[in-house]
């Protein structure tokens, strides 16, 4: 087939399948921003925690295992030489099982996220598991108040916990933990919530591995410098946790060459594996949790504005427009007169609440962050008070000074646990407090440290460095922006105030970017599907898909048209595809313009002047995942509708590439179905004769 006119090749195909049909297949779109967040958190990140923190608690399991849980301390002797007292036998076996119990329940969960193992299966099998680790490491340390106790040969008040005895209870703690956050998970499944499996990407499971083989390392290391250095075990565990976070206390240290030697790849090793766990859990949060709370806030503040707008009465902007088809700009205080024109200022209106609700995502996860923090900061305070009171009588606020010490890893060494408990607890507090510094760091890099930029350049303009705005102009921009909106009103956007006074004229006073040449309208509100084939050849040939004359292109077909089958058609869709592919290659997400999604559009079928498939939008979804509306047959939608393509969690040239390739498969499967004998002539004649 070759260059003929691509418009005059529109009417000579063979339908295929029915339009509406194919908007039905088309048009879905993922629905999380319509799902409460919750069930996010059941489905994804309870697992998620429950992996990670999973191998942390058999770690801690097998610090128990180390040494004996007693030890004699004589009136005025020093703890740290104090002689263990051997456990029972019993203890010793109880602990074992305990063990094994556990780590099968990690290889169970891990086989699962691995898809090596059903879910009914697993889940049970790795709850019950950790259940019964959790209840059997409550039941061992509570001998403490009574079998531990009778065998003494010296008066109890001599009698010193180990480490490993609170190695236990902090397991305990992680195994409630895990196994609780997999039951609500499994509950949820078993409800219809979800599907019943693990909705875990190969980010998630590698999280999971990282974990394993990095407190894997950090044990097997502790154990040869504790031979080397004649160290403690559970100390040489103390000392690489403290050299991994980079705090270095000082208060263990190697002294022999062999030891200083290792260390050095030892400690390399150690911090780039601990860098991976927490990189990845940072991406996590940023890529997974991000974009579904940001779906989930945009619908709310879609929902808020909607609603504000329908109140006051402005919601004129959001009503179709079913009148002539011209595409003339949008003049500043006036309203939309075109169907064109109302949906340019109605996708407009969506950026303004996508960026809304980006900003409150990144405040909502800045405050969360805070929130862990502190109560991480504070707790962990509280517990070292109380460990160290009676071996270096701290305060309340030494603990909190040395808990800031160590999270921002300063490390001076002035204060640092030396008992039991304290150094055991800081192994498990350091897992949970420096990851979310981290995180809270990278949150408050932007906001907190983006409104401190805002501010300065704000205070710039009113003081020594006026911008082109003037000072007065800047300075009620300030106020304005401090009131809330409430003082100087027009100011509140910019320092240069703007002529509109309600939403609708915000709206319409908003800048876009020319169209090019205005689209001819033939036949009463439907596009001409004449196209000159030859500008689109060459502009779909180029390199670049915001060439003007692409901006300027009609419509392909019309709702209730065949799928176009020509060459020239499945070309444009080829070219069209690639440059979505390249940039969906990006590290940052890429946003289209308005008239880049109506090329977009036009090439599966929709039209951006004609009202016909455009409805109002409705604060609240009235009928359980459906689109905005679905009158005689035809799916109608607004770009402010719960069913915008600019909604759910698919960045906006994923969803343009499975709408582009859907088209291409339609569009070469109906002309396959249309030529079959000729395919077979063909085939028939290049066959090569034997």
């Amino acid at each position: 087939m070759g260059h003929a006119d691509l418009g005059t090749q529109l009417g000579q195909e063979v339908p295929v399948t029915e339009a509406s049909s194919s908007r039905e297949k088309l048009w879905p779109n993922e629905y999380a921003h319509l799902e409460p967040s919750r069930w996010w958190f059941l489905s994804a990140a309870f697992p998620m925690i429950a992996g990670t923190l999973g191998p942390v608690a058999s770690a801690f399991s097998i610090c128990t295992l180390a040494e004996p849980w007693r030890q004699h301390l004589v009136p005025g002797g020093d703890a740290q030489k104090a002689p263990f007292i051997a456990n029972p036998l019993w203890l010793t076996i109880l602990n074992a099982v305990q063990l094994v119990i556990a780590v099968v329940s990690n290889v169970v969960l891990l086989l699962n996220m691995g898809r090596r193992l059903r879910y009914n299966i697993a889940q049970p099998i790795t709850i019950g598991g950790w259940y019964i680790s959790a209840i059997c490491r409550i039941s061992l340390s509570a001998t403490a108040a009574g079998p531990l106790l009778e065998d003494l040969s010296f008066p109890q008040n001599e009698l010193l916990w180990s480490q490993s005895f609170y190695y236990s209870i902090w397991a305990a703690i992680l195994y409630a933990l895990d196994a609780s956050f997999l039951a609500v998970t499994f509950w949820g499944a078993s409800s219809g919530h979800y599907e019943k499996n693990m909705i875990l990407s190969s980010t998630h499971r590698t999280l999971m591995l990282q974990t394993i083989l990095f407190h894997s390392y950090l044990l097997i290391g502790a154990r040869i410098f504790s031979q080397l250095e004649n160290w403690n075990f559970l100390d040489a565990i103390y000392w690489a946790d403290v050299t991994f976070f980079t705090i270095g206390f000082g208060d263990y240290a190697p002294e022999t060459t062999l030891g200083r030697a290792l260390l050095i790849p030892y400690a390399i090793f150690g911090i780039i594996s601990l860098g991976l766990v927490i990189t990845s859990i940072g991406s996590l949060i940023s890529e997974r949790a991000g974009r579904r709370f940001q779906a989930r806030i945009e619908e709310k503040t879609r929902r808020r504005t909607i609603r504000t707008m329908t109140r006051r009465g402005d919601d004129d902007v959001l009503r179709p427009i079913h009148a002539s088809y011209s595409t003339p700009q949008i003049q500043p205080g006036k309203l939309p007169t075109t169907e064109f024109e109302r949906r340019r200022a109605e996708f407009s209106l969506m950026r303004k609440i996508q960026d809304r609700a980006s900003s409150r995502r990144r405040w909502v996860a800045m405050v969360i962050s805070a929130i862990c923090w502190l109560i991480l900061w504070v707790g962990g305070a509280a517990v070292f008070e109380r460990s160290e009171k009676g071996y270096q009588n701290w305060s309340f606020f030494e603990a909190f000074y040395f808990c800031f010490e160590a999270w921002t890893t300063i490390g001076y060494g002035d204060l640092t646990p030396v008992s039991n408990a304290g150094k055991s607890f800081f192994v498990f507090w350091s897992i949970l407090a420096l990851p979310t510094m981290t995180a809270l760091i990278s949150h408050a890099s932007v906001t907190v440290v983006q409104l401190i930029k805002n501010a300065t350049i704000l205070l710039g303009n009113i003081t020594i460095l006026p911008g082109d705005e003037g000072f007065s102009h800047n300075l009620k921009h300030i106020v304005s922006k401090l009131t809330f909106g409430k003082a100087f009103r027009s100011y509140l956007e910019s320092a240069i105030p703007g002529p509109s006074k309600n939403i609708n004229q915000h709206i319409a006073g908003i800048e876009t970017e020319s169209c090019g040449q205005a689209l001819q309208d033939n036949d009463g509100g439907c596009p001409s599907t004449h196209i000159d084939v030859q500008n689109v050849s060459r502009s779909c040939r180029q390199h670049c898909i915001y060439h003007p004359s692409r901006l300027s292109l009609p419509r392909l077909r019309s709702p209730g048209k065949v799928f176009p089958t020509t060459t020239e058609f499945q070309f444009i869709l080829i070219s069209e595809i690639q440059l979505i592919a390249t940039n969906l290659k990006k590290s940052q997400s890429h946003r289209y313009t308005f008239e880049q999604w109506a090329w977009y559009l036009s090439l599966i079928g929709e039209d951006e002047h004609n009202a016909r498939t455009h409805c109002q939008a409705e604060p609240r979804d009235t009928s359980q995942h459906r689109n905005d509306q679905d009158v005689g047959g035809d799916l109608m939608w607004s770009w402010v509708g719960h069913h915008s393509p600019l909604m759910g969690v698919q960045e906006e040239g994923e969803w343009i590439l499975e709408r582009l390739i859907y088209t291409l498969r339609e569009s070469l499967s109906s002309q396959r179905t249309d030529h079959p004998a000729n395919d077979a002539r063909k085939a028939y004649e290049e066959t090569p004769v034997v």
